[in-house]
């Protein structure tokens, strides 16, 4: 499994040598991503930002929530008689109840900002660019070591990524 730690850098040139430091202690090239201001974000590579937003929490969260709420109206109309709904109904339900929850949250989802942009977004406001690291676990003592050694801050974000 992989976890997102967040570094900050204060400009462009700092961020190219955490990115070669990071390389060269074997961290993959497309597990490093950038996030800067938007007047700073024209220097970084598409590559390289994160647009990650809030996609794949919130279908799945949506359809958990779909599930629930059309497994629950399934059941209560099997518990109606006159309704002819089975069993079989009311688990289709739930199915489509998943399916419109994932569909309908991961559009709202996908509008939101990154969650690590909206967590540091006084860092990004005041000109410093954010380093996000995917690591392997066994990976992320090395990632925070050489990223110390290369002048960034850390900063409080170790969750693990959403797809691994």
């Amino acid at each position: 499994m992989k976890k997102r730690v967040v570094f900050s850098v204060d400009d462009m040139a700092g961020a190219r040598a955490a990115m070669d430091q990071l390389r060269a202690a074997g961290i993959a090239d497309q597990s490093i991503s950038l996030i800067a201001r938007s007047d700073k974000s024209e220097m970084i590579p598409d590559d390289r930002k994160v647009v990650e937003g809030d996609f794949y929490p919130a279908a799945a969260k949506g359809a958990a929530g779909g599930a629930a709420i059309g497994l629950v109206a399934g059941l209560v109309a099997v518990a109606i008689p006159p309704l002819g709904i089975t069993f079989a109904g009311a688990l289709a339900m739930a199915v489509g109840g998943s399916v419109l929850g994932a569909w309908s949250t991961a559009l709202s989802g996908s509008a939101l900002d990154d969650p690590v942009r909206r967590q540091f977004e006084d860092e990004v406001e005041a000109g410093r660019i954010l380093v996000v690291v995917d690591a392997q676990e066994e990976q992320v003592a090395l990632t925070y070591r050489t990223m110390v050694a290369s002048g960034a801050k850390p900063l409080p974000f170790e969750k693990p990524t959403a797809i691994t």
